[in-house]
């Protein structure tokens, strides 16, 4: 019996500790880990929530791109850190895409980390440069089906949302297309603009001021209505592939083990974030928009996202590398 209340004694002095460990945190910066280049969709979400949260705690919170390997070398520093809460992840739907795509990973996507707080998602928008010589949806899938295999879809990165996007709507043409890696957003865009590579269907708001300033060509959007930052692009669905629609989205993982205490802090304080007028205003000036779940629902979510993912790779012929 005196062993027992000893032992009860212990959990609950650990359980004490625990939370207010947790109650403190962070008591000094927290390293936020982005796997994609700056200037992508993934980095200005990562960074704008980075910066609410350092308001929040009064300590820094340092946005840092680790970029290669479809998001994977970023994802693999986290899943190596300390599981204390202060090296976070910000991924997307690259994550749950890459178990799909890799036959070995320096990491387990379900095993080796745990699910905080989904950020945000955003609509997606076919852009081709001007010079591509099609105007319409309908006028890019002829083009594919009387050259198959000569047309090209970028991407910045396999495994990345766009890749997924881009398979998606390969499938939904019922076209053949070669699909074309960078390292990140920025560089698929250049070669996509100087009509290196036929096309490809990144977040609206990182397109947006190519669209406007006529270097690129906008055919279609991925949502189901239209966007109002694009109010004269029809949906891809209405544009000639009827039933199409698709989004990226981001959210914030930390390693295995992260103290429950913590996590819960982080999820409550980035929907805190995610509240403030303006981060939604800047959210919107780039057609994202912030998601809401708790660290269960979003941990659900995930898994749903693995198999739909691995249910795209293997219709469209994607094997594991």
């Amino acid at each position: 019996m005196r062993t027992a209340k000893i032992a009860l004694g212990f959990v609950a002095a650990v359980s004490i500790a625990a939370s207010a460990f947790a109650q403190s945190y962070p008591t000094k910066a927290v390293r936020v880990i982005i796997p994609f280049t700056a200037g992508s969709a993934i980095d200005i979400v990562g960074r704008s929530v980075s910066q609410k949260l350092s308001e929040i705690w009064g300590q820094p919170v340092v946005a840092e791109n680790r970029t290669g390997a479809g998001g994977t070398v970023g994802a693999g520093v986290v899943a190596k850190s300390q599981a204390d809460g202060y090296t976070l992840l910000v991924n997307g739907s690259n994550h749950v895409a890459n178990p799909a795509l890799y036959s070995v990973l320096p990491y387990d996507t379900l095993k080796d980390f745990v699910e905080i707080a989904p950020l945000a998602n955003t609509g997606q928008v076919l852009v081709v440069a001007p010079s591509a010589g099609v105007k319409s949806v309908s006028e890019l899938i002829a083009a594919a089906k009387a050259t198959p295999g000569q047309l090209t879809f970028a991407s910045p990165g396999a495994g990345s949302g766009v890749h997924f996007t881009g398979e998606k709507f390969r499938l939904a043409a019922g076209i053949d297309v070669l699909h074309v890696p960078y390292k990140g957003g920025p560089e698929a865009m250049t070669d996509v603009m100087m009509g290196r590579v036929t096309y490809w269907i990144p977040p609206i708001g990182i397109a947006l001021p190519l669209i406007q300033e006529r270097k690129l060509l906008a055919l279609g959007v991925s949502t189901r209505q239209r966007s109002a930052l694009l109010p004269d692009v029809p949906p891809i669905a209405e544009a000639g592939v009827p039933g199409f629609e698709d989004s990226i989205w981001f959210g914030m993982f930390a390693r295995i083990g992260t103290p429950s205490d913590i996590v819960n802090k982080l999820a409550t304080d980035i929907s805190r974030t995610l509240a403030a007028p303006d981060l939604r205003d800047q959210f919107r000036k780039f057609a994202a928009e912030p998601m809401n779940m708790t660290p269960t629902e979003f941990a659900r979510f995930v898994r749903s996202e693995i198999e739909a993912a691995a249910r795209i790779a293997k219709a469209a012929g994607i094997k594991p590398q």
